[in-house]
């Protein structure tokens, strides 16, 4: 737990929030019957969450406190994982699993994240510990703790339903009796009845995952190195052998395994009718690779242990061979961690997110005036302007209707198609921020709204300037200023839009670096 808490604040303020830590600070920020609100129409997987940083951020929002609950969990959830490991294997299985689950660089990106991932994680890891402590405890009343350790979990993200299944299939390997199958099921049905509700509602907002695709075998080697403590070369490889000799372990194997395996099959499986499936939406099982990894070591260490030296056999339990191999641990796991360390420190740049929204902010208060009409492109940029407003506080929002609280939407309402044309006319000059995929002609957005935006931007306007940070924000948010074009600097037919002071295509302004191919999120 102290090696998880230290790479968990280590870099913790990045010094930028990226988009769905920004979803998370606003909505947070709202009162709790906005956020209500929310929920009706959008994001009902996450109101528990939503609900949860609202108290949090009563203390101080800011991005670090937004980022604190994510770190305490993995920190708890390394613990768990050792305590886990603990009751399967004993005591040294135990505290090399904790201490692998807190080098694992995937562990450290989601500990460092406003998101519920790492709250959901520890649920399942404290889950599991409890099912292990039901089967070897029996009764009725053991099973209290292990429901509402699960319906918490699950009602906090509903994707981590498919950890029953796993502890299931664990309950078929160990090979349990009757009577514990029936407080199993007993305590199942009871979460699978809460969580139902929640079910249902967020079937009806599946518009929200819509960007997600069928996963193929290319996402499966993606996720097997995600989840190892290094995603390649030796570390990578000597997990997967001591992952196989884990296996041996049939207790530990048969829990470990399916914690494994069985939440990202069924999520992919799902995936190939309807798309669910994202590697941070399996980050509980995670946990599984952890205790394989361990159990092949301890397994290793015991056969070391039993070598002859000199004609007399070594054993284990002798107090020198302990230290030998106590070191020679200490050592692999501090190997693993430096052989890693870049990863970890390029994990802490803001860059390695998909967007930086400060950088937005930054570059809107050294480059607009005071009054200023800005546009969005498309509408889920205003999360930049809601995240840090500064940037934005002299500013107007031409294209939006109603506010993102008070609509009861993630990023506000905008006019319609005419409205928007008819409040655009009355301008010469707008500000745009948008990525560089959004403006590309040749992919014109289904909404009609944004199909506007770029229509009139197209046809009334041309680029006088543009600001990029390309270095730093991984989508290329851009920010452009757009003049009115004189009517005798229109574009004839089939001729592009040129800038009027240059005759430049739009997108390229002198001193600016040309964008890059545009690249979807």
């Amino acid at each position: 737990m102290a090696v998880m808490l230290t790479i968990g604040v280590w870099g913790l303020d990045r010094g930028g929030m990226w988009g769905d830590e920004s979803v998370t600070f606003q909505v947070a920020q709202r009162t709790v019957p906005q956020i209500w609100r929310l929920l009706h129409d959008v994001d009902a997987v996450h109101g528990l969450y939503y609900l949860f940083m609202h108290a949090v951020l009563t203390v101080h929002p800011s991005e670090v406190v937004l980022r604190l609950p994510s770190v305490c969990a993995a920190t708890a959830t390394a613990g768990l994982v050792a305590a886990l490991g603990v009751r399967l294997a004993g005591p040294r299985v135990g505290l090399a699993a904790g201490v692998l689950y807190a080098i694992t660089p995937m562990t450290g990106h989601y500990a460092q994240e406003g998101r519920s991932y790492a709250l959901v994680a520890a649920g399942v890891a404290g889950a599991t510990l409890l099912l292990v402590r039901a089967v070897d405890a029996g009764g009725a009343r053991v099973w209290w703790p292990y429901g509402t350790v699960v319906a918490l979990t699950c009602v906090l993200h509903e994707l981590a339903v498919p950890v029953l299944g796993a502890h299931a299939v664990a309950l078929a390997l160990l090979r349990v009796p009757g009577r514990v199958w029936c407080g199993w099921g007993r305590a199942a049905g009871a979460v699978a009845l809460l969580v139902l509700p929640l079910v249902w509602v967020s079937q009806g907002q599946s518009g929200q995952v819509a960007w997600l695709v069928p996963p193929g075998w290319d996402r499966v080697g993606r996720l097997a190195r995600n989840f190892s403590p290094g995603p390649a070369g030796p570390v990578f490889w000597g997990a997967l052998l001591l992952m196989a000799v884990g296996l041996r372990e049939r207790r530990t194997a048969a829990v470990a395994l399916p914690l494994l395996l069985v939440p990202p099959g069924i999520l992919m499986t799902v995936s190939q009718v309807r798309p669910l499936y994202h590697d941070r939406y399996v980050l509980y099982a995670l946990a599984g690779t952890s205790l394989l990894v361990a159990a092949g070591a301890g397994r290793v260490a015991r056969a070391l242990g039993r070598v002859r030296f000199d004609g007399r056999r070594m054993r284990f339990g002798s107090r020198q061979v302990r230290t030998l191999l106590g070191v020679t641990g200490v050592l692999a796991l501090t190997a693993t961690f430096l052989h890693e360390l870049p990863v970890h420190r390029q994990d802490r740049s803001a860059a390695h997110r998909p967007d930086n929204l400060a950088v937005v902010s930054a570059l809107a208060v050294r480059q607009m005036r005071p009054g200023d009409p800005v546009l969005f492109v498309p509408s889920v940029g205003r999360l930049a302007a809601l995240a840090y407003p500064k940037g934005f506080r002299r500013t107007r929002d031409i294209a939006l209707r109603e506010s993102a609280p008070r609509s009861g939407t993630l990023w506000g309402l905008e006019a319609n198609p005419g409205e928007l044309r008819r409040r655009l006319a009355s301008v010469d000059r707008v500000w745009v921020v948008a990525e560089a995929h959004a403006l590309d002609p040749h992919r014109p957005p289904s909404d009609p709204v944004e199909r506007t935006k770029l229509a009139v931007l197209a046809e009334e306007f041309g680029v006088r300037e543009e600001h990029v940070r390309q270095e730093r924000v991984r989508d290329d948010v851009l920010l452009r200023l757009y003049v009115r074009r004189r009517p005798r600097d229109a574009p004839s037919a089939g001729e592009p839009p040129r800038d009027e002071a240059e005759g430049r295509l739009p997108g390229v302004s002198a001193g600016a670096p040309v964008p890059v191919s545009p690249r979807p999120r």
